[in-house]
């Protein structure tokens, strides 16, 4: 995240313009566009285009949250493709024998979806959510949704207004319903100074106390973008203090099934190219270890814990890959193609979905797992959605119920032995 170092003086915020872009335009310059740009694209992929040369990104708008509908090239460069409308997405026929168990939850168009037994449904409109995950018991899914509001901040001494997009965190019963906000990213100090904090990737414990994201909040002044935990009942942040590379920080939390470590990216570079490392931090020990080498990001856990699902980045492009979560070594590699990213581990333990982007159309896949761990095979890829033009940043999420799960499936949770060679 381009922020830069902490103020040295407490009682003195700095202005925008001495962190990041935002003090550099003229007063009253919309920054919508600005804000959506570093909070979803730096934030969330830059090591992408650092470490690989290329962006699985679909072309179009939606305040950075979606994609848009004009045409976009297939493989073939003879034949255009163009996404299916905001208001649908379509399913392909399921292959005869083929059981995907749960719901999946994506964003498109900024607005969150739901998939389930061959069929999507969309959660909420507006077109200004992203980055949609379940809780632990599936009664909820959590969202990053934005709205535009008015700032104003000291520069140089003098206040400048700007325009701002201000994320908050929502939840929506999963069934639909009222949307309520859990934490809002506007910071309103006493005065005329009113400015807002990102917010990324938040992903609730499965306890449901806790939400696990990568933010600059409360005070943006004094933070680069960097794991936060939020205590749900009384909105308070607590920053771990993790290591980081100012101002790149951290990103893509991921909860371990038994909600004792919390893994994320902590962002590095070596010159020119980026190193991102998935990194593992242990609510009991208050301390983090790395868990892989360089180029690997979105880090998802297996239902035990053992293994954890990451994309790994390269100069060929992005692809999905299983590794060893205490080792941090590769045990599988789940696509070869170079334009797949953000993997969802499902519950039942079996198959992986992830995105994958086919011209500029990004499309959501599935991979079976045959065999069983750590020597799995990928005996199948399936879409599971057609020419959707998915959101390109916002991962996606699998709940599935204990009904649903097959009966030699153990319990999403780690076990003890698990835990404690995966801990750090």
């Amino acid at each position: 995240m381009t922020r830069s170092p902490r103020s040295d003086r407490p009682s003195a915020p700095r202005p925008p313009g001495a962190r990041d872009p935002y003090g550099l335009l003229p007063a009253g310059t919309p920054i919508a566009a600005v804000i959506s740009i570093i909070g979803l694209f730096v934030v969330g992929i830059v090591t992408f285009a650092v470490a690989s040369g290329s962006i699985p990104l679909s072309g179009g708008s939606g305040n950075g949250n979606g994609n848009g509908n004009g045409p976009n090239v297939t493989d073939d460069p003879k034949v255009l493709r163009t996404p299916t409308p905001s208001n649908e997405v379509i399913v392909p026929t399921e292959e005869p024998g083929l059981v995907i168990p749960g719901t999946i939850t994506y964003a498109k168009d900024g607005n969150i979806w739901l998939q389930s037994d061959g069929k999507a449904t969309q959660l909420t409109s507006g077109g200004n959510d992203a980055q949609p995950s379940f809780s632990r018991d599936g009664a909820w899914v959590y969202f990053v949704r934005t709205r535009q509001a008015d700032g104003m901040w000291s520069v140089d001494g003098s206040m400048h207004a700007f325009h701002m997009d201000v994320p908050a965190i929502m939840r929506i019963p999963t069934g639909g319903g009222d949307v309520a906000k859990i934490y809002d990213g506007l910071v309103n100090p006493p005065g005329r100074q009113k400015w807002m904090g990102f917010i990324q990737g938040p992903v609730v414990s499965p306890n449901g106390a806790t939400i696990a994201m990568t933010s600059d909040l409360p005070d943006p002044t004094r933070s680069d973008v960097t794991l936060k935990l939020l205590t749900i009942k009384n909105d308070r942040v607590s920053d771990p203090g993790l290591d980081q590379v100012s101002p790149l920080g951290h990103q893509d939390p991921a909860w371990r099934p038994d909600g004792k470590v919390v893994a994320y990216v902590r962002a590095d570079r070596d010159g020119a190219k980026g190193t991102p490392r998935i990194y593992a931090y242990s609510l009991d020990t208050k301390k983090a270890r790395a868990v892989t080498g360089p180029g690997y990001i979105h880090p998802a856990y297996s239902p035990d814990g053992r293994y954890i699902a990451a994309t790994k980045t390269s100069q060929f492009g992005t692809d999905v890959v299983i590794l060893d979560a205490s080792t941090g070594s590769e045990l599988v590699k789940v696509t070869d193609d170079g334009d797949s990213w953000g993997p969802a581990w499902s519950p039942a333990g079996d198959q992986i979905v992830y995105l994958h982007v086919s011209g500029q159309v990004v499309d959501l896949r599935l991979a079976q797992l045959d065999g069983s761990a750590p020597s799995w095979t990928v005996s199948k890829t399936v879409d599971l959605t057609t020419n959707a033009g998915l959101d390109s940043v916002s991962r996606p999420h699998w709940f599935v119920s204990a009904d649903q799960m097959p009966a030699q499936t153990q319990a999403p949770a780690a076990s003890s032995s698990a835990s404690a060679s995966a801990a750090p």
